[in-house]
This record gives structure tokens, sequence and C-alpha cells, in this order.
């Protein structure tokens, strides 16, 4: 059963060791542990729903609660509190093509804004309904998550858009291939919403972003039906797929999507490499990247996040054994660790591996064999609960990125830690801030940092801690030429910051194919665009 105010399946937990407790609290001090909010104190005080009836449309309160909310911070402070503000008035469960235009049409009849609704992962308040008089209609496409039809020929799959992550391996690895798209969110997250957020998996190195494997779909507006065919080229005007990829919802519903699969690769390996600096890791990331050789995957942990890391990894006999051997040797506080994937044939395989070692080794790489990179593969998708532990030891942690180019990646990593690092000292709190280098590209890589710190017992102290920190790394963001989102879209969080990325003729022109689409302005109101 999936949590009603945290991270995945109630069953599943990340437990965190003394050791790495007390780390916490030499870097942040004691945790304030408080009981959340519990659900039955909730649900009774919900506000009444103002919809008129529907086959499709649910409106029990335990439904609209879970779709009230998303998965950032400032949602988790929502629903740990009880303060959840504004809730959808009903919510609809839509199981073809046809349905949802009439549930569409129903929308329009008696005037509801609708949200589409994925997997609730959004960490931007993608999902979430803005306080209005207007009633509000979230579409849950949970009911379309068939595989329709695959193309071994053309390696083309056609999904319905409601799919999640692991069903979509399991309906493909069924017939020997893989989509390859493994983001963080994984488990709970969907393909329509890979694409209505452009979303990246963590082998895209290998597999490509989302925009990459997205060939074409079908998409349902208030206005219409919109078929996107799945040519391999077209030079017939522009690509409306582009539309639609970080649409956010805005322009009506992606029902089914058609993407580029590939067979199962033969083998898939991870690895681990230290290098005694920062700046040695970067080059050398930039080296192998710009080199072309066919790796699946580069992370690289600035000193902090490897030091953290391996405090938070549970080994507690291993680490300061590791410790030891590596200050030995010469890799001493400011050590970085990187990880680097290789997919393909056994033979390339292990081609690559050395290849890239021996790159590694130019910029003083210390290779460590596969022990570390497949303990990362184990947990790579577990590390969300342990902001479910976290929040129960008094600490709130969040998460933001942005991309920029190669000659900018060292100053906006050291502009972004100073932001977060020394963001709540007007609060007189502490921040435990790090970052990695999560998805590269010839040109330049994605900047991922994690920030933690001491929750206060009062939620809108909280929120006004995380408005603070949000604020100052956005605006370092900025102020150092990065994009203000790299893999997590828009929503509700980064629409103030849009045209500065986008200028206010673009913005103009995103305004227009908005009001082309949705002229009553029904469609998900408020995020992408602050404004219709």
């Amino acid at each position: 059963m999936r949590r009603w105010n945290g991270w995945g399946d109630v069953s599943i937990h990340y437990p965190l060791s003394g050791v790495a407790q007390q780390v916490l609290k030499d870097h942040l001090g004691e945790g304030l542990t408080l009981a959340d909010t519990p659900l039955e104190a909730i649900l009774p005080h919900l506000p009444p729903p103002n919809l008129p009836a529907h086959p499709f449309i649910t409106v029990d309160p335990l439904q609209r609660l879970l779709h009230a909310r998303g998965q950032s911070l400032p949602d988790w402070i929502a629903l740990r509190s009880g303060r959840i503000g504004a809730y959808p008035h009903g919510i609809a469960y839509p199981s073809s093509d046809e349905e949802v235009r009439q549930v569409l049409r129903y929308a329009r009849e008696v005037g509801a804004m609708v949200i589409p609704y994925g997997g609730g992962t959004s960490v931007v308040g993608h999902i979430n309904p803005l306080p209005d008089t207007a009633p509000v209609l979230t579409v849950d496409l949970s009911r379309m998550s068939n595989l329709l039809n695959l193309d071994t020929t053309s390696l083309l799959a056609e999904f319905q858009a409601g799919v999640r992550g692991p069903h979509i391996e399991a309906q493909l690895n069924a017939q020997g291939f893989t989509l390859g798209h493994f983001p963080q969110s994984f488990e709970l997250s969907t393909l329509g919403g890979w694409i209505a957020t452009r979303s990246s998996g963590q082998q895209s190195l290998y597999y490509g972003r989302i925009e990459n494997l997205f060939a074409g779909g079908h998409l349902e507006t208030p206005l219409g039906s919109l078929d996107l065919p799945p040519f391999p080229a077209s030079a017939a005007g522009p690509d409306l797929r582009q539309l639609v990829l970080g649409s956010e919802g805005r322009l009506g519903i992606l029902t089914r999507a058609v993407v580029r699969v590939r067979p199962l690769p033969e083998a898939e390996a991870f690895y681990g490499v230290f290098f005694p600096q920062w700046e040695n890791g970067v080059q050398a990331v930039r080296a192998l990247v710009q080199e072309g050789l066919g790796l699946s995957m580069l992370r690289l942990s600035n000193a902090v996040e490897t030091q953290t890391t391996l405090a938070l990894s549970g080994k507690d006999r291993l680490v300061p054994w590791l410790e030891r051997g590596l200050k030995v040797l010469g890799y001493g506080a400011g050590r970085c660790l990187l990880i680097f994937g290789v997919t393909g044939t056994k033979a390339a395989v292990g081609r690559l591996a050395r290849q890239a070692t021996a790159l590694c080794r130019k910029w003083g790489g210390l290779f460590t064999g596969s022990l570390i990179g497949h303990t990362w593969r184990k947990s790579r998708f577990l590390t969300p609960y342990l902001r479910n532990t976290l929040w129960e030891l008094g600490y709130a942690t969040d998460t933001l990125e942005t991309a920029v180019p190669w000659s900018s990646v060292e100053a906006m990593t050291a502009a972004l830690m100073a932001a977060l690092t020394n963001g709540l000292q007007s609060f007189h709190e502490r921040v435990l801030a790090f970052a990695h280098l999560s998805h590269v590209y010839r040109d330049g890589a994605s900047i991922y940092a994690t920030y933690l710190f001491r929750r206060s017992g009062d939620p809108d102290q909280d929120l006004a801690r995380w408005q603070t920190l949000k604020a100052s790394a956005s605006q370092a963001i900025l102020a150092h030429g990065g994009t203000i989102s790299h893999q997590h879209g828009v929503g509700l969080d980064h629409a103030p910051y849009l045209q500065n990325e986008k200028g206010a003729l673009g913005m103009e022109a995103l305004q227009a194919v908005c009001r082309a689409f949705d002229p009553q302005g029904m469609m998900n109101p408020g995020k992408l665009l602050a404004q219709q």
C-alpha cells in the first residue's frame, strides 16, 4: 500500500545506523521529532465537493486527499501537518481515449479546471490544485497502463500513458526489450508524466532523455484530438511533438505514447573511481563524454556528497577501513566518487570499462572495481525512502537541479553550494548541502543538489526556510547562466523564473500555444505559465 503522506510503499523502510544519525547531529544539530497529523484527523474536514455526478468520477474524501499534493518538500510539510489547503473536488479514472474525451467534455460543461495525474511524483507542484472558486477535477490515468503494440522490426512500442516505470519494463522485458528510462522516481512515475516534464533517466547517456525516446502519440485536448505520427524524421514544419514535451498538462491529456525501445542488453556493469579533488573528476568526466566512449552513466559526487553517501550507507565496519586506505593513497578529505556504467555486449562492456579506467587514471582516478557500483545499483530506487526516515528523525530534505556548459560547471557548483550552505543564517540554522553531476553531455552537464536542514516544529517556519533556500539557489542558478530546471519541469515552483530563460517573446509564444489548444484555460492552470 502506498504512503499517503510520504514516499513509496508503507512496507519499505530505509533505516539509518547510529553512526549515520550521529553524522547528521554533528552537521545540523539534534533533530526535533514530532508526531504528524493522522489521516483520520484530516478527512472529516475536507471542504464539500462542487461537481455534478458522473459515472467516471468519485468524490470520495480519501481519494481527493491522495490527489491533492505531490512529493515536493512544501507538499510534505502540508501533508504531514494536515494543512493541505486546496483539494480537487473530484477524481476521474478513465480507461480509454473515448472516456478521456467524455471527461473533458464534462469538465468544459460544468466549468471545471482539469489536472492530469500520472504517478503523483512531481517535486515542483505540477498536480496541486490552486485555491480558486472554480471546481477542480483531477484525471488519474492509472487505469490506462497497457502495452498496445510492439513493432519489433521498427523497435517502437505504443503504451497507454498512465503506465508506470516498472510495468513498462515488465511488459517489454517479457518480450526481450527495454525502454531504459530509469529516473529516481521510477517506482511510481509514469510515461505520460515523463513526457509532460521532459524527464531524464539515470542512464540517459546511453538510452537518451525522454525527448529522444518519445516518437509519437495521441493527445486529447479541450478542442479535440491531436495525433502525433511516429515518423523517423520529417521536414514538414515544426515538430508538434516538441510542443507536447514539457507541456505539463497545459495543452491536454496525453493518452498514448509511442516510444523507441531496444533489445535487452547482454551485459551491464557499474564501477567506482575515486578522484583526489572535484576538479580532477570534472575534467575526467568531460573527457569521457567528449571522447564518445559510449558509456551508459557518469555520476560524479562532490566531496561532501561522497563523504555523506559513505556515512549513510549503513556499512559502518567497511567505511572506516575504506577511508583509511584512501587516505594512505593520497585521497583525503577532498576525494570525490565517480560511478560509471557500461551497457551492451559482454565484449563491449569489458572493453569500455578498461578504456574508461585508463582515461580516469590520467586525471588521478583510483579504480575500485564494481563493489561500489553494484551497491549503488541495488539501492538506486530506494534512496527516495530515505526522505521518510530523515523526516521522522527531525530533518527536512529537498533537491534541485540545473544544467550549464562545461566552462561553467565548477563555478555553478560552487555558487549553488554557497547559496544553500549559507542560506539559513538568518534563521541561525545550518544546512548540509552536496551535489553531483547526474547527466552529462558533450557540451555540458547537469548539477543535482541535495540539501538537509532541521525541522523547526512549526510548519510555517519550515516552509519559510524552504522558500529562503529555494529562492537563494534559484538566484544563483540564474546569475551563473543555468537552466531553472534540467529534469524536474516547471510546475508552480519554477514558474516565476521561466521568463528569465524564455524571454518575453518566448513567453508570449508559449501562452499563444496554450490558448490555441485550450482557449478557456481549463487545463492545469498556474503550472508552467503563472498566467494564461
